[in-house]
């Protein structure tokens, strides 16, 4: 551990105000540049906002700091980076060993969340490294371990750390850039649906590290990747440091004795092969930017425009399609080949396969801009690489690397013809008499249903229930569905079938087991039929024909969760969900259970949340679905006594005392999260002994520190987004704690997820961090055992 050797910044109590003259200056009585550590008004400044930061100031041989603009602080980490405080917010050493920034209102901005570790000083040593010493005067924590955007000499950067490029304007279209340590290199990476890589450096030894780390560190002129974690220096020279900037470039910058001069870009890469030299769509050629063929000189009917430039005067600012993508007219998608054109990804997420599956699957693939095949050796097959999102293309020359590459950007085709307007009358004739026929049908069922109504005394049942969706006939449907002809899959109470409503495609449920299934029928319909919220499966209608029950739900197209996370045997849509989907699936979900438990006039606890329940639209939306099982719970009521009901593995344990709350939602929830960023199941039988239960495994973890292990392995992406997802394992954390009134609210999770809550700064942290997350209530139960009932424990329902 790195001994103190600089100056005393602050002992325990001791509280520091926000002004321009807040600064504590290393103690080394040095012409020149100086590490110093403090409060610091960010050029330009403007008086009234700060930053905590460790920065590099130059003195002069009378003491005093040089100003000038050339020779500005140059902020090399900082404590609340996005997040400035006003003038007079405090830095406070409290006497329990937290180091605690809050603002002038009294809210904490960032603390340190070192209490209860016998902490004594903070101390800023010679290498520049801001240090918490406990009192056997060893680190517990150190600025070096939570990089921003720059690093200075000797400093490592190690597996799990990342660099994070400063945010750009709010009203530039340019995106933020990421340096990330993985268990095999570095990786520099844009942000993107998923992250896109577009330089990597890695460990060069053909065995793995002997110490099973790598490190990547800054020596005079670079980075250089080495085995294990290095000591840190106990001395650094402030004339030098690293910065990842907003354009991706990885530049050096040094003291001159006058000026801070930019001495070399350590990533050594063409200016062509950053991904935004020549903003989205534009093609770079030794500098310059063009867009793709059609782009912007003229066009004809045989050379169609397929791009504009966005602005003429700067090229570089990208292009745009002539006519956005519609996924609604997928038809007349069509992929545009490049000659001589490469892109610069060579990473995210490539699979092998053959050039004309690769252009079939982006076709196929609305979210897909590009398709982009390089060829293997000496094979007619390669990888394959479908981006969401295109940023800037790379020229080569025609005997260059384009020569085993091809690249494929998707546009959007017009027809036009001289007959249109007659396809156009045809079509409204045809239109008419459609609406017509709609028109008379449906007057015919109205009288049809109204009949039956009369004739069956079971219409009694639904009268009473106020908000009632609508009801459909089972002809209808029947009709709706080709004759229940297309199987989306098979749910607890029976089938469920594709069909459509006009334009509108719908999901029929069957329930077949009448006698369990007119409890959940019932339930569905009282509880989801009534409430709407764009993370809830919407309920179009029903259908009670004597023995035939039918629900009737919006069409999701992109089926449940369960099919995208789960690394199953022969499934391979696991590996396209990427951490900023996954998180947003996240989000979503908490909106919809905060929307049930928190906004309707009664409380609704869904009690089988699960990622068979989990259903998700075109766009990756997540809605929760399934509301059989649901109870209904008065404001003024605790609690409820209810038999068992949800699924093994997801059940919170207060159910073997059959008293439950809205807070079983919240366990099973945390459930549901640790399975998306795992990519595993809650109980996976075909784990190594010890490893079948998730959330056993999860307690493990936690007494080894280790969380980042269970992070979902075989996502790259995911890998790269690590110390987020970790974040979020812990928010899973307190939501699976065993004592009920140790979890939060749903409202509560979505404002920690949402960034309105820091969750590390309330009381519960430590309390919930030091206990372990409960097993599921029946977690053990196997065929031995006599399992409840179907409707009690559920298996998939829909």
């Amino acid at each position: 551990m790195e001994q103190v050797g600089g100056e005393l910044v602050m002992s325990l109590g001791l509280v520091m105000k926000a002004t321009r003259h807040s600064v504590m200056k290393h103690s080394r009585e040095e012409i020149g540049p100086t590490f110093a550590a403090g409060f610091i008004c960010p050029f330009p400044c403007d008086n009234s906002s700060f930053l905590f930061a460790v920065f590099i100031l130059i003195a002069t041989p009378s003491g005093r700091v040089v100003s000038a603009n050339t020779t500005s602080p140059r902020i090399v980490w900082s404590a609340n980076r996005g997040r400035p405080v006003r003038r007079n917010a405090t830095l406070e050493f409290t006497i329990g060993g937290d180091v605690v920034l809050r603002d002038v209102d009294g809210t904490i901005v960032w603390s340190t969340n070192t209490s209860n570790r016998s902490v004594a000083s903070l101390a800023l040593a010679p290498s520049g490294n801001l240090v918490i010493f406990d009192s056997k005067n060893l680190s517990v924590w150190q600025s070096f371990d939570h990089p921003t955007d720059s690093l200075i000499l000797g400093q490592p950067l190690k597996v799990g750390q990342r660099l994070t490029a400063d945010a750009a304007p709010a009203n530039s279209s340019k995106r933020i850039f990421h340096l990330s340590v993985l268990p095999d290199g570095l990786y520099a990476s844009i942000e993107s649906n998923p992250l896109q890589v577009y330089y990597k450096l890695q460990y060069n030894n053909k065995t793995k590290p002997t110490s099973g780390a790598i490190s990547a560190i800054f020596l005079s002129g670079g980075l250089t990747i080495i085995d294990g974690n290095p000591p840190l220096p106990s001395l650094s020279t402030p004339a030098q440091y690293m910065r990842l900037e907003m354009d991706g470039h990885l530049r050096i910058y040094q003291w001159n004795g006058t000026v801070w001069k930019f001495i070399s870009d350590a990533l050594h890469l063409d200016d062509c092969a950053y991904p935004t030299v020549c903003g989205g769509y534009g093609i770079c050629s030794n500098g310059q930017c063009s867009c793709p063929s059609g782009g912007s000189g003229g066009s004809s009917n045989n050379n169609p425009q397929f791009f504009n430039l966005i602005n003429n005067r700067e090229p570089n600012l990208g292009c745009t399609p002539a006519t956005p993508l519609s996924c609604q007219s997928t038809q007349d998608h069509q992929l545009l080949p490049l000659v001589n054109v490469t892109y610069f990804d060579d990473y995210a997420d490539r699979w092998s396969t053959d050039e004309q599956s690769c252009k079939n699957a982006c076709l196929k693939n609305c979210s897909c801009q590009a398709a982009f095949f390089r060829y293997g050796f000496n094979s007619s097959n390669g990888s394959c690489h479908l981006p969401t999102e295109v940023f800037s293309l790379v020229s080569t020359r025609p005997e260059g690397v384009g020569q085993n590459f091809s690249a494929y950007l998707k546009v959007q085709v017009i027809h036009q013809s001289t007959s249109s307007r007659g396809k156009i009358v045809t079509g409204a004739a045809h239109g008419v008499l459609i609406l017509l026929i709609v028109i008379i049908g449906a007057a015919i069922v109205i009288l049809r249903r109204k009949k039956a109504a009369r004739e069956d005394a079971e219409e009694d049942v639904f009268k009473g229930l106020p908000g009632l969706p609508r009801r459909f006939s089972y002809s209808q449907l029947k009709s709706a569905t080709n004759g229940f002809s297309t199987k989306l899959g098979e749910g607890g109470f029976g089938p469920v079938y594709e069909g459509r409503f006009g334009d509108a495609k719908i999901a029929v449920k069957c329930l077949s087991d009448i006698k369990q299934g007119r409890e959940e029928f019932l339930a569905e319909v009282k509880t989801i039929g009534s409430v709407h919220h764009i993370n809830l499966v919407r309920l179009i209608g029903f259908c009670s024909d004597k023995s035939r029950q039918l629900l009737v739900y919006e069409f999701m197209s992109n089926g449940s969760l369960d099919k995208w996370i789960f690394h199953n045997k022969g499934n391979t849509a696991a590996a396209v969900l990427d951490w900023k989907t996954r998180l947003k699936i996240i989000v979503d979900i908490s909106k919809g259970l905060s929307y049930l438990h928190e906004e309707c006039s009664q409380k609704i606890v869904h009690l089988d949340i699960k990622p068979g329940n989990i259903l998700l639209d075109e766009k990756f939306t997540a809605k929760i679905s399934d509301f059989g099982l649901a109870k209904l719970i008065d404001r003024d009521q605790s609690h409820v006594m209810t038999r068992v009901r949800g699924t093994r593995g997801y059940i919170a344990p207060e159910w073997l005392t059959s008293t439950i709350t809205e807070k079983a939602d919240v366990y099973s929830f945390g459930v549901v999260v640790m399975e998306i960023v795992s990519g595993r199941k809650s109980i996976d039988s075909s784990q190594l002994e010890g490893s079948t239960h998730l959330i056993n495994l999860l307690q493990n973890k936690i007494k080894a520190e280790r969380l980042s292990d269970l992070v979902d392995g075989r996502s790259t992406d995911m890998q790269l987004c690590r110390f987020d997802v970790v974040e979020v394992i812990k928010l899973a954390i307190w939501c699976l704690q065993g004592e009920i009134s140790k979890r939060p609210s749903m409202s509560q999770v979505v404002k920690v997820l949402e960034g309105s809550m820091d969750y590390e700064t309330s009381k519960e942290y430590s309390k919930f961090m030091s206990s372990s997350p409960a097993l599921s209530a029946w977690a053990d139960i196997f065929d031995t055992s006599d399992p409840p009932s179907a409707l009690q424990l559920s298996e998939s329902r829909m």
